[in-house]
């Protein structure tokens, strides 16, 4: 699995021009399913989310994880961040998970950082989004539930 984990102040995602989700204070977390990813990798990556230590503490250091701050989540699909540009310019999609695949892991993501205490939203998975942010900081990270960066 691979996610961007962006610290925001508020964040929301619409479809259609309705907004189908929002949140407060938190992560705004765009994540994809790889092909080879499993339920190990779900654990991983809600444990990481979850415990990701990029909130400032009273010492204005970053310190404290969501869990500490009782900051939500809005998890939003996003295949493309397995878009590999080495050859042309157009990117190629075939390290990412069959939509079915990526829609259960996604899902059990979601329910997985629900179980661990955070206050999740989530996008539609497979629909057209826009998402709107307030990125706090800025503070963007990325994280791999693999050894590839």
């Amino acid at each position: 699995m691979r996610a961007v984990f962006q610290r925001v102040t508020r964040a929301s995602v619409s479809v259609g021009g309705q907004e189908v989700a929002s949140i407060g204070k938190g992560a705004m977390v765009l994540l994809a399913v790889g092909k080879e990813d499993t339920e190990r990798d779900v654990r991983y990556m809600a444990e990481k989310i979850a415990g990701l230590r990029v909130f400032s503490d009273c010492d204005d250091k970053m310190n404290l994880s969501l869990l500490d701050t009782g900051g939500e989540v809005l998890l939003i699909s996003q295949f493309t961040l397995y878009g590999d540009v080495k050859k042309g310019k157009r990117p190629g999609f075939d390290g990412a998970a069959p939509p079915e695949m990526g829609e259960r892991l996604y899902l059990m993501t979601a329910e997985a950082l629900n179980g661990l205490g955070l206050t999740t939203r989530t996008g539609v998975f497979g629909a057209h989004m826009e998402v709107e942010l307030v990125n706090d900081g800025p503070v963007t990270i990325l994280i791999s539930s693999k050894k590839e960066f």
